[in-house]
């Protein structure tokens, strides 16, 4: 039987984002998500729900993550699910995480925080394999809004060939 693993979440940073390094030097960073749904209980009053989420972000996507993003930006994360499973003092632990192929800022540029381009490079100890190899590209950046996209190419110029 097949299946089918991915997750679109838009949601707000509940912390700013602390990047990290792997031994190779490939970025990664876990933020928080926290993504609010409202709905109506069975009195017919409106609930306000929070689930809140961790998000793994690896290469280029956590850099940009850590350049531009601090605690309340709105992202929107799309992803796969992964289960993180581990034993502690004979317990058997598990979390369930999303391990984010492609990240996209939500909202305006004003009152974004300051890059924090000037924080340190530290090892850490994060498994390279579940890093899909795709990272942020211009692409997956929003123009701003009222930006003019490119359009097509401009036409060739026209030679005189002599066919």
């Amino acid at each position: 039987m097949a299946s089918f693993n991915r997750v679109i979440l838009l949601g707000n940073l509940t912390r700013d984002v602390e990047i990290k390094y792997t031994q190779s030097g490939l970025a990664v960073t876990e933020v928080g998500l926290a993504v609010n749904d409202k709905r109506k209980d069975a009195s017919g009053n409106w609930v306000e729900e929070t689930t809140f989420v961790d998000v793994t972000l690896w290469g280029r996507t956590a850099e940009v993550a850590s350049e531009y993003l601090s605690k309340g930006s709105p992202i929107l994360v799309e992803g796969r699910l992964k289960l993180d499973t581990w034993e502690t003092d004979g317990q058997k632990r598990s979390k369930l995480r999303v391990v984010g192929e492609r990240m996209q800022m939500v909202g305006s540029r004003s009152g974004s925080a300051a890059p924090n381009a000037a924080k340190a490079r530290e090892p850490a100890a994060y498994d390279e394999s579940e890093y899909s190899g795709r990272s942020a590209t211009y692409d997956d950046v929003a123009p701003a809004r009222g930006a003019a996209s490119p359009g097509p190419a401009a036409p060739p110029p026209e030679d005189n060939l002599p066919f």
